[in-house]
């Protein structure tokens, strides 16, 4: 597996990746209508490339493959990390969140969907507050979660 950088090249597998992934692992916390708001079809591509391009954004890939992404804010938020659902528990989540976490000082904060808040607590993130997000008119719980250092 390589981690490099993301480049406006990965935007369209990123994008697919995401929707993929967050139909068919969080739904087990979420409701069809919420995994919808959440990760739309119609995704803007063009917003989606330039978020991106506007943090430390890092592929895990293993050839033509893309195994997963995330990136970060030089200020130290996380914004996404997201693993290909075919290639779960690999340790590609851990491997591409160390390297981002090296990436800025001080603490990190994330906003942790249920699926993901197990992990990022094993990784040493503390719950600061449980909040309710909208997303296209539909509500969703995520978890604030902070790791100093």
């Amino acid at each position: 597996m390589e981690i490099r950088a993301y480049t406006p090249a990965d935007c369209q597998r990123t994008a697919a990746l995401f929707y993929n992934t967050v139909h068919a692992v969080a739904c087990r916390d979420y409701s069809q209508e919420q995994l919808d708001a959440w990760a739309p079809e119609d995704r803007d591509l063009t917003a989606w490339d330039q978020s991106f391009q506007g943090h430390f954004a890092l592929v895990a890939v293993e050839g033509e493959t893309l195994l997963g992404f995330g990136d970060i804010t030089p200020t130290g938020y996380l914004d996404r990390l997201y693993v290909h659902q075919d290639h779960l528990r690999q340790g590609i989540a851990t491997a591409l969140c160390e390297r981002l976490e090296g990436l800025v000082q001080g603490p990190i904060v994330t906003h942790a969907s249920y699926t993901a808040r197990p992990f990022f607590a094993q990784r040493g993130y503390r719950l600061v507050r449980a909040q309710a997000v909208e997303r296209r008119g539909v509500k969703l719980t995520n978890f604030v979660m902070r790791k100093d250092r």
